[in-house]
């Protein structure tokens, strides 16, 4: 038997465990571009698992457009389109704008608490989302507004009712299934009743189970209910939960709180990993051994190219180094490939795509809302990732 006979199958399983980690990680780039960036195309076509865009990447729809076709075509049709993914809640927190539908705040559908409604604006942002590519939306905000000194929830949430949350969340997410777009529910256990901000600092909730249960919890348990397909995590320190880390890496509440008492099936992802929230407290690789620990599917990483290059590689050598570690990366990318495939391909073109946006259709159902269509240009706590 040759030498290079000999070394095939280790090959192949490094090739394996190589694209596995990739799937791991959602990352995003620093500009405004046509074409995907040389390094980030690399990275596609070595398995990286998708890309987040934020308005710095974003000059016109024509622009966003060329990009997102561009990030799609880098697997050649070869598995699953990785995810382009936005956070595209409504009011302050869009990133794209004109000529996409101009969607209000969460809080302006919980204050009309008219599920029908809440569900055709989420189907109407689902089709003109996936008309320009995107296949991920980081939506809806399932936190409880419940402090009203919160400087990033506020009006991004549906309500201070946990049960009216709930409600709305729930046709939200259905609506963006049914629409070709796959729904993240965020910041799982609960971001609402924080003073302070996760993007500068780490926050700490002392709430009991039973606080956690009746409030936090309800809307997230019912939204669970609805297939839903994946969640974010919040970098908040739940201490009766776990005294020690934050819930995006604790393994008590995505393992035994999440997956093991709620019954969440789908992905877990966390927040964007350079917050200083963690960033100030871990390093990328204590992060990455944690969050395996803890059962996350996918990591964000908003900004830096060192930073989840650093991640990708410290996953190839834990895995290298433990075969039950290996094991752990190479099934969390299945379930990533599988998630991926509840996608609706696209068979839009140019010419559809740009009709569908602000389209008539879509205006009716917003002006069915009437004057409390104010879309704010306010301060956008989630452009400040890192």
């Amino acid at each position: 038997m040759s030498a290079a006979a000999t070394r095939s199958p280790r090959g192949s399983r490094l090739n394996a465990l190589h694209h596995a980690a990739g799937q791991k990680l959602m990352v995003g780039f620093p500009e405004a571009t046509r074409t995907v960036p040389s390094s980030i195309g690399r990275a596609l076509e070595g398995g990286l698992g998708g890309l987040i865009l934020f308005r710095r990447n974003i000059e016109d729809i024509h622009q966003f457009m060329d990009l997102s076709r561009s990030i799609h075509a880098v697997n050649n049709h070869q598995g699953p389109s990785p995810f382009v993914a936005v956070d595209q809640e409504g009011g302050r927190v869009v990133r794209l704008r004109s000529p996409l539908s101009p969607i209000p705040p969460m809080r302006t559908l919980g204050e009309l608490d008219d599920l029908d409604l809440t569900a055709a604006v989420s189907g109407l942002m689902a089709r003109e989302l996936e008309a320009v590519g995107v296949n991920l939306n980081f939506a809806p905000v399932i936190d409880v507004d419940s402090h009203p000194a919160n400087p990033v929830i506020g009006d991004r949430s549906f309500s201070r009712d946990p049960s009216r949350v709930a409600r709305h969340g729930r046709v939200f997410i259905e609506a963006h299934l049914r629409n070709g777009v796959l729904p993240c529910a965020k910041h799982f256990p609960g971001h609402g009743d924080t003073s302070t901000d996760s993007h500068l600092t780490l926050p700490s909730l002392p709430h009991d189970l039973k606080r956690l249960d009746e409030v936090e919890l309800l809307p997230f348990r019912e939204v669970i209910s609805s297939e839903l397909p994946a969640i974010m995590t919040a970098h908040i320190l739940f201490e009766k939960l776990d005294p020690v880390h934050p819930a995006s890496l604790s393994r008590p509440v995505l393992q035994d709180l999440l997956v093991t008492q709620l019954g969440f099936q789908g992905l877990i992802m966390t927040d964007c990993l350079e917050m200083k929230a963690v960033s100030e407290r871990y390093t990328i690789e204590e992060m990455v051994e944690l969050g395996l620990q803890a059962g996350v599917h996918i990591f964000l990483i908003s900004h830096s190219e060192s930073v989840w290059q650093a991640a990708w590689e410290h996953l190839i050598r834990l895995g290298e180094r433990d075969h039950e570690i290996r094991t752990k990366i190479l099934t969390s990318a299945n379930d990533i490939s599988e998630c991926k495939l509840r996608q609706r391909p696209s068979s839009r073109q140019d010419a559809p795509a740009l009709e569908i946006l602000g389209c008539a259709e879509h205006r009716s159902i917003l002006e069915s809302i009437g004057s409390n269509i104010v879309v704010s240009d306010g301060q956008d706590p989630t452009e400040t990732k890192a």
